[in-house]
C-alpha cells in the first residue's frame, strides 16, 4: 500500500529573518537545533516581539515530514508516523500533510498534548538556525507507530533527531526488526549536527547492524566518524551502510556505495549543485534531498540520476521561505531533470 515508512518529530516551523547581531542576542548556535522547553521557547518569542522581529511564514515542518511531503509531491506513496496534540496546531499539521498525499494514522493524536514547534531564524546568508520545542512529539512511543503500515513498504525512513528521545527507542528497534523479517530497506538521517553531537549512541542503535543509505551533510559526516577530509569521512560512513550520501552546500555532493563483490572498489559519484546566486532560507534543504533523492532511488534511477533530482529540488528550496515547495513544483523539476 505504501512505498516509504517514515517516523519523526510533528512541529509546526514559525520562521523569523533576523540579522546575524540579532541571532547573537539570543545565545542560539547559527546553523543548529537547540532543543528547549515552553518557557525558554516563549522567551525567544518575546525577544523578537521586542525586537520587532515579525514572523515570516507557517509552515508544517519536521525533517521526516518535510521528506515525506517531497516524496508524495514527486508522485510516491508515504506514511508519516508522528504525533500531534488534539489542537489547531495537530490539526493544521495533519491536515497539510493530508493535503500533500502524505498518509498518517489517528494514532498519531493524544488528547490533552500540545503539539510541537520549531522557531526557524533565518539569517542573511539565508542559514538557518533552529530552537524547537517538541511538545508532546517529545512522548511518541510504540502506541503511536502504526507498524502494519510497514508490511508493504520498500523503505523504512528514520529521521536522526528522534534519536535524542529516549522514549522512541523501543519502538525504533521493534521498526529495525520488523523491516528484517519483510526485507524493507532502511534508511536514516542524521539530521543535524546537534544530533550528532549529543545523541551518537541514539544514532547508532538506528543505524543497527547497517542500514541501506545514510543521508548526512559533511559537518555531520566529519563529526561522526572523526575524519576532517570529505571523501574519507563518506567512506567511513560505509561502516554502517550500503550507500552514503553526503551533501556539501555549493560544493555538491559525494555519493559512496559498497561493492557487490568484497573485492571491488568502493563505487564513488561526485555530484555537483545547482549554481544558485540568491540564498534566501536553508531551512528543509537536506529534508528535500533526502526524500527527491530516495523517490528516484524508489524509480530505479542511478544514483547519479538520484544526486541530480535531490540536487535540483534543494536548490530550489533554498530560493524562498520555508522548508517546502508547492506540489505541482517538485513535478515541474522532476521533469525537467529525469527526462533531459
Amino acid at each position: 500500500m505504501y512505498d516509504v515508512m517514515a517516523i519523526g518529530n510533528a512541529l509546526v516551523d514559525h520562521e523569523y529573518v533576523l540579522s546575524d547581531a540579532a541571532l547573537e542576542e539570543t545565545d542560539l548556535t547559527k546553523g543548529n537545533m537547540t532543543l528547549a522547553g515552553i518557557e525558554e521557547q516563549q522567551q525567544l518569542l518575546a525577544y523578537f516581539q521586542l525586537a520587532n522581529i515579525k514572523p515570516s511564514k507557517q509552515a508544517g515542518g519536521g525533517s521526516a515530514a518535510n521528506t515525506m511531503f517531497t516524496y508524495a509531491s514527486l508522485g510516491g506513496k508515504p506514511f508519516y508516523a508522528c504525533r500531534v496534540g488534539d489542537d489547531k496546531q495537530g490539526t493544521f499539521y495533519l491536515q497539510d500533510l493530508h493535503n500533500a498525499g502524505v498518509a498518517t494514522s489517528e494514532k498519531s493524536i493524544h488528547a490533552g498534548g500540545v503539539t510541537g514547534s520549531c522557531v526557524v531564524a533565518v539569517t542573511d546568508d539565508g542559514e538557518r538556525t533552529m530552537q524547537t520545542y517538541l511538545g508532546t512529539s517529545s512522548d511518541i512511543t510504540a502506541e503511536n507507530v502504526n507498524f502494519d503500515a510497514l508490511v508493504s513498504a520498500d523503505w523504512l525512513y528514520l529521521e536522526g533527531y528522534l534519536a535524542m528521545s529516549e522514549s522512541i527507542q523501543p519502538a525504533m528497534t521493534q521498526l529495525r526488526q520488523q523491516a528484517d523479517i519483510h526485507g524493507t530497506k532502511i534508511a536514516v538521517s542524521f539530521a543535524d549536527p546537534a544530533v550528532v553531537k549529543f545523541a551518537k549512541d541514539g544514532l547508532l542503535n538506528m543505524l543497527g547492524n547497517k542500514v541501506a543509505v545514510i543521508f548526512c551533510n559533511s559537518e555531520e559526516a566529519r563529526l561522526f566518524t572523526d575524519k576532517q577530509e570529505l571523501k574519507a569521512a563518506a567512506h567511513a560512513l560505509l561502516e554502517y551502510c550500503q550507500t552514503a550520501v553526503v551533501t556539501d552546500g555549493a560544493n555538491g555532493a559525494v555519493i559512496v556505495q559498497n561493492p557487490v563483490k568484497e573485492d571491488d572498489d568502493i563505487i564513488m559519484h561526485e555530484v555537483a549543485t545547482p549554481v544558485v546566486s540568491n540564498v534566501i532560507d536553508t531551512n528543509g534543504a537536506g529534508d528535500n534531498y533526502a526524500g527527491a533523492f530516495l523517490y528516484a532511488l524508489s524509480q530505479q534511477y542511478s544514483l547519479p540520476e538520484c544526486g541530480q533530482l535531490a540536487s535540483a529540488v534543494s536548490a530550489q528550496v533554498i530560493q524562498q521561505f520555508g522548508p517546502r515547495l508547492e506540489s505541482q513544483h517538485y513535478q515541474d523539476i522532476a521533469r525537467q531533470v529525469l527526462t533531459a
